[in-house]
């Protein structure tokens, strides 16, 4: 292929980097303006005197959480809810999508089954039934609660689905030939052919399982309970001078609501944003080979 060097290829190619420069700006811009919030002074950012630099800079916020032991206890939760939940999500995807991505002539069925799961994706039973269904399995202030709960994510399993039923029929065929039973094939042929749209579902599993706040607050009667994400929701500056030293208020005045709450955020998006380079590569093309054709 020859690429083509006139004039107006260059301009275009150099408005495609402008373009693409400013939105990479914009992607970044709300990430570096809350680290400088996080790292501003109580009165400037309330003030709003805090553009892309700190204003009166200090780590106080982030030593308030940092010093704070159910903040690692919260961080440790959210670490075995992202391990338990995202292998649990792995398994039950690979065993639907597997099956499912077969015929109605190999799976009698299998229409039945993937309308069961469209619909779930459609209806739910309701706020009230679903807790009361946790609580009565004993799940209340139990890990598992906050990973049962989205064990089953239908549209990982439909791009899994549709992944399968992409690759090659002949693979399979001369697997059957040389006597491969499913779970041969599954293991050694469909897994290590499946990397991009496993990877890609991971990813999905490890966001959601992270990033979910709202069963940890509903699910979790007491705070040494909570995820990390129902944790620092939950975390407020308050300022009582009827029950704290000098020293304690003269500390907690030099902090906010709106700087710790940007602290909050900036760590808590940290994890992901080290995780996601190292699957980025393989979304694009797992999203691509692995979307709804039904």
């Amino acid at each position: 292929m020859v690429k083509e060097t006139t004039l107006s290829s260059r301009a275009f190619d150099l408005l495609l980097i402008v373009v693409l420069v400013g939105i990479a700006l914009l992607c970044v811009m709300p990430l570096w303006y809350t680290l400088a919030v996080s790292l501003s002074d109580n009165a400037a950012a309330s003030s709003g005197r805090v553009s892309f630099w700190p204003v009166g800079f200090n780590f106080k916020s982030y030593q308030e959480i940092m010093g704070d032991g159910k903040f690692f206890n919260s961080f440790w939760i959210s670490i075995q809810r992202v391990v338990l939940g995202s292998s649990l999500n792995f398994v039950i995807i690979l065993l639907l999508g597997y099956p499912l991505s077969k015929s109605s002539k190999d799976l009698p069925y299998r229409n039945v089954f993937m309308w069961i799961l469209v619909f779930t994706m459609l209806f739910n039973g309701g706020l009230i039934p679903w807790y009361q269904t946790v609580k009565s399995l004993g799940l209340i202030n139990n890990i598992w609660a906050l990973v049962l709960g989205n064990s089953v994510p239908v549209f990982s399993v439909i791009l899994v689905i549709n992944y399968f039923r992409n690759l090659p029929k002949e693979l399979e065929e001369a697997a059957l030939v040389d006597g491969a039973g499913p779970w041969y094939m599954l293991v050694k042929l469909f897994i290590p052919l499946s990397v991009p749209v496993l990877a890609t579902v991971t990813l999905f599993s490890i966001v959601y399982h992270w990033n979910e706040f709202f069963n940890g607050l509903v699910l979790m009667s007491n705070a040494d309970h909570y995820p990390l994400q129902t944790y620092i929701q939950q975390l407020v500056v308050i300022v009582d001078a009827n029950t704290m030293t000098a020293e304690q208020i003269q500390k907690m005045s030099e902090l906010s609501n709106q700087t710790l709450n940007a602290a909050k955020i900036f760590i808590a998006m940290l994890p992901v944003l080290v995780i996601y380079p190292f699957l980025q590569r393989f979304f694009i093309h797992g999203i691509t080979l692995g979307s709804v054709k039904e």
